[in-house]
C-alpha cells in the first residue's frame, strides 16, 4: 500500500504510534475506551479479537509488560499494518498477528489460536448485522462495520468466550442499543458482568456500553458508574482526558 494512503498517529499517552489507512475504518474513541477497560487487572495472555491495525491489543501490551498478546484480524491488508505497528512500537516479540475468522473453530486452530487459554479477551466487534444497513463499497471498511454470517453478534461472543480460560476476564465495547443482544449472546458463560454506560454529555442518552465479566463466575450482573465524555461547553471531561492521556483505566 502506498504511504500516501496511510497516516501515522499517536494514541493514548503511552507512546503508542500506529500506522493506519487514511480512508476507511480509523482508530477512534472506542479503541481508547476498550483499552482502558481491559487494563484494570494483571494478564499474562491477551487476545484482541477483531484487532484491526492493533490499537487495543498493542495498548494492552504496553499496559501489561509481561503479557503475550494475540491480535486476531480477518483482513490480510489490515493485519499487515498490525504487524508493522507491533514492530514500530517494539512489541513484535510479545505480539502475534493472526489472520483468521475467529468465529470458525477450525480457522482459529489453523492460525495457532488455542481455546480456553487467554487471561483477557478484548473485542470491539463490528456494530452492524449483515444486511441491516447500507455499507461502504470498500470491502475492508464494510467488514469492520458489519458482522458476516448468520450467527451475528451471538456467534462472535461465543467465539470470544471460547478463547477465554476459566476465571479469565472479558471486555468489549458496543452500541448502547445492542445491550439486549449482548446479554443474550453472553448467556450464562460469563458472570460478574458489569455494564458501564458512556454518555456524550451530561443528560444525554448513552451512546456506548463497556461490558466486562469473568468466565465461570457466579456473581450477579451490575451497572457500573457511567462515563461522561464532554462538558456542556464541548470540552473533554477530566475523566475522558485522563483516559485519552493514558493516566486512567476503567
Amino acid at each position: 500500500m502506498s504511504e500516501m494512503n496511510e497516516t501515522t498517529d499517536a494514541i493514548l499517552g503511552l507512546g503508542l504510534v500506529l500506522r493506519q489507512k487514511r480512508a476507511g475504518h480509523r482508530i477512534g474513541l472506542d479503541a481508547v475506551l476498550l483499552a482502558a477497560a481491559g487494563a484494570g487487572a494483571p494478564a499474562r495472555r491477551i487476545v484482541d479479537v477483531g484487532a484491526g491495525v492493533g490499537a487495543v491489543g498493542l495498548a494492552l501490551a504496553l499496559r501489561h509488560p509481561s503479557a503475550e498478546v494475540d491480535l486476531v484480524e480477518i483482513d490480510a491488508e489490515t493485519a499487515a499494518l498490525a504487524v508493522e505497528n507491533a514492530e514500530r512500537n517494539g512489541l513484535a516479540k510479545r505480539a502475534r498477528v493472526l489472520i483468521a475468522d475467529v468465529t470458525a473453530p477450525a480457522a482459529r486452530r489453523a492460525a495457532g489460536l488455542a481455546d480456553a487459554a487467554a487471561d483477557l479477551v478484548a473485542t470491539n466487534p463490528p456494530y452492524l448485522a449483515a444486511g441491516a444497513a447500507r455499507l461502504s463499497p470498500d470491502p475492508a471498511r464494510a467488514r469492520a462495520h458489519a458482522l458476516a454470517g448468520e450467527g451475528g453478534l451471538a456467534e462472535w461472543l461465543r467465539a470470544c468466550l471460547a478463547l477465554l480460560a476459566p476465571g479469565g476476564r472479558f471486555a468489549m465495547i458496543h452500541r448502547a442499543d445492542a445491550l439486549p443482544d449482548i446479554y443474550a449472546g453472553l448467556g450464562r458463560r460469563l458472570g460478574d458482568v458489569a455494564v458501564r454506560p458512556v454518555y456524550p454529555r451530561a443528560g444525554a442518552d448513552a451512546i456506548r456500553v463497556l461490558v466486562t465479566g469473568v468466565k465461570g463466575s457466579r456473581a450477579p450482573p451490575r451497572l457500573a458508574p457511567g462515563l461522561t465524555l464532554h462538558e456542556a461547553d464541548g470540552s473533554a471531561t477530566e475523566a475522558a482526558r485522563a483516559i485519552h492521556e493514558g493516566r486512567a483505566t476503567l
